[in-house]
């Protein structure tokens, strides 16, 4: 992977939805973050990530992007938000003095969520946010905020290919030596 990518490119998120993602390491810029539309990730009390849609226009009705956030300013926000204020008016209070915040313009790095490892991360992510009323994009595009890609992983896989290739070349070579000759 790094030697395909040994930096992340950098895409707009206009270009992003239009053609979708040229790398699976981005530089995603000119989105904004609607943070009140974020659900987190966890299910429980110690949350630790959210998923946030990244938008083109901060009014639009409508998303492609998901980004799994880790940001512990973000996180702060959130949790004051859904959990330390006891009435629907606290929050709209909250909210309307950090409007700037919940709706920020906001550019972001990380890899796509993809991959045969990922993909049942993915479906599980889909399924959370459908469960909790988020009206998501069945080509939704999930980028996890903040990572990268593993230097040794692809060399690793590499290598143990070719160990495999030897071991089989080896094991067709030895059958051929014990064959009984008549």
């Amino acid at each position: 992977m790094l030697l395909r990518n040994p930096q992340p490119q950098t895409v707009s998120l206009q270009e992003l939805v239009r053609t979708g993602p040229p790398r699976d390491w981005l530089q995603v810029t000119g989105g904004y973050q609607d943070l009140t539309e974020a659900i987190s990730t966890s299910g429980s009390v110690d949350i630790d990530a959210f998923l946030v849609p990244l938008k083109t226009d901060p009014a639009a009705p409508s998303f492609q992007v998901l980004v799994e956030t880790r940001d512990p300013k973000i996180i702060d926000l959130l949790k004051t938000y859904y959990f330390k204020l006891d009435s629907p008016q606290a929050q709209q209070q909250y909210l309307a003095e950090h409007a700037a915040d919940f709706h920020a313009r906001r550019d972001v790095t990380g890899m796509l969520i993809s991959g045969l490892v990922a993909s049942g991360n993915r479906d599980k992510l889909m399924t959370l946010a459908k469960q909790l009323g988020m009206d998501v994009p069945e080509n939704v595009i999930f980028i996890s905020e903040g990572e990268n890609p593993g230097t040794w992983r692809g060399l690793l896989f590499v290598a143990l290919s070719l160990a495999g290739l030897v071991k089989f070349a080896l094991m067709g070579k030895k059958k051929d030596y014990a064959a009984p000759t008549a």
